[in-house]
């Protein structure tokens, strides 16, 4: 089994989170360590200086509440953790900062400009110096 797993939930795909969590609960023990990781991409700062000044604390609030509510439903113990930035980024130095086993993580049917940019789950299996098992 593994020690410590992380798994990347992006909110517009609740579903796939739900299969990702599912499948660290299968890949996890007692002493397993479960990261549920959501990354909010930053926003441009010309597009930021519109938005009320507590909206983005308040979407963090919300958005940790809606990951623990899975964690809660799926009946495991995980930390939540919310980050700003480039996602493929923080999720490859959120698992090198928790010497992580394993990563979960979630791909989609790729559009062209996957093909052009490459997708999250591509650059993190690239890069990752763990495990990683992507879930469709």
């Amino acid at each position: 089994m593994y020690k410590t797993i992380l798994v990347p939930i992006e909110m517009s795909q609740i579903e796939l989170g739900k299969s990702m969590i599912e499948t660290a609960r299968k890949h996890s023990d007692k002493e397993t360590r479960i990261i549920l990781l959501n990354v909010i991409e930053d926003i441009p700062s010309w597009a930021a200086v519109g938005l009320p000044k507590d909206i983005l604390e308040s979407s963090r609030k919300s958005t940790t509440e809606e990951v623990q509510a899975l964690a809660n439903a799926a009946s495991i113990q995980a930390d939540v953790e919310i980050c700003s930035g480039h996602p493929y980024k923080n999720i490859l130095e959120k698992a090198s900062e928790e010497e992580v086993d394993l990563i979960i993580i979630a791909s989609h049917k790729p559009g062209l400009q996957d093909y052009l940019l490459g997708s999250t789950a591509a650059k993190v299996v690239r890069h990752a110096r763990c495990s990683v098992l992507v879930v469709r």
